[in-house]
Protein backbone atom coordinates (compact mmCIF):
# COMPACT_ATOMS: atom_id res chain seq x y z
CA UNK A 1 0.00 0.00 0.00
CA UNK A 2 1.20 3.47 -0.81
CA UNK A 3 2.42 5.66 2.04
CA UNK A 4 -0.11 8.41 1.22
CA UNK A 5 -2.94 5.87 1.32
CA UNK A 6 -1.78 4.63 4.72
CA UNK A 7 -1.74 8.20 6.03
CA UNK A 8 -5.26 8.83 4.67
CA UNK A 9 -6.58 5.69 6.35
CA UNK A 10 -4.94 6.66 9.63
CA UNK A 11 -6.42 10.17 9.44
CA UNK A 12 -9.91 8.83 8.72
CA UNK A 13 -9.64 6.39 11.62
CA UNK A 14 -8.50 9.21 13.91
CA UNK A 15 -11.36 11.49 12.82
CA UNK A 16 -13.89 8.75 13.59
CA UNK A 17 -12.22 8.02 16.92
CA UNK A 18 -12.45 11.67 17.91
CA UNK A 19 -15.78 12.66 16.34
CA UNK A 20 -17.58 9.33 15.93
CA UNK A 21 -20.49 10.20 18.22
CA UNK A 22 -21.13 13.52 16.45
CA UNK A 23 -20.88 11.86 13.03
CA UNK A 24 -23.35 9.17 14.07
CA UNK A 25 -25.78 11.74 15.50
CA UNK A 26 -25.64 13.81 12.30
CA UNK A 27 -26.16 10.72 10.15
CA UNK A 28 -29.13 9.55 12.25
CA UNK A 29 -30.69 13.02 12.13
CA UNK A 30 -30.27 13.26 8.34
CA UNK A 31 -31.84 9.83 7.76
CA UNK A 32 -34.76 10.68 10.06
CA UNK A 33 -35.36 13.99 8.26
CA UNK A 34 -35.24 12.24 4.87
CA UNK A 35 -37.76 9.61 6.02
CA UNK A 36 -40.12 12.29 7.33
CA UNK A 37 -39.80 14.29 4.10
CA UNK A 38 -40.47 11.22 1.94
CA UNK A 39 -43.56 10.33 3.97
CA UNK A 40 -44.87 13.90 3.91
CA UNK A 41 -44.45 14.08 0.11
CA UNK A 42 -46.05 10.66 -0.40
CA UNK A 43 -42.85 9.13 -1.73
CA UNK A 44 -41.69 5.62 -0.94
CA UNK A 45 -38.36 4.61 0.55
CA UNK A 46 -36.36 1.53 -0.38
CA UNK A 47 -34.86 -0.61 2.36
CA UNK A 48 -33.46 -4.10 2.81
CA UNK A 49 -35.48 -6.53 4.92
CA UNK A 50 -34.49 -10.14 5.44
CA UNK A 51 -32.25 -10.04 2.38
CA UNK A 52 -34.99 -8.59 0.18
CA UNK A 53 -35.23 -5.09 -1.28
CA UNK A 54 -38.64 -3.62 -0.44
CA UNK A 55 -40.47 -0.31 -0.90
CA UNK A 56 -42.14 1.26 2.13
CA UNK A 57 -44.80 3.97 2.08
CA UNK A 58 -46.91 5.91 4.55
CA UNK A 59 -47.34 4.16 7.87
CA UNK A 60 -44.68 1.61 6.96
CA UNK A 61 -42.17 4.48 7.07
CA UNK A 62 -43.37 5.26 10.60
CA UNK A 63 -41.97 1.89 11.68
CA UNK A 64 -38.50 3.14 10.75
CA UNK A 65 -38.96 6.34 12.76
CA UNK A 66 -39.57 4.58 16.08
Amino acid sequence: MEENEKLKQKLVATIFDIHGDKITEAYDRAVREALIRHKKLGNYVVVERDGEIVQLQGEEIDELLK
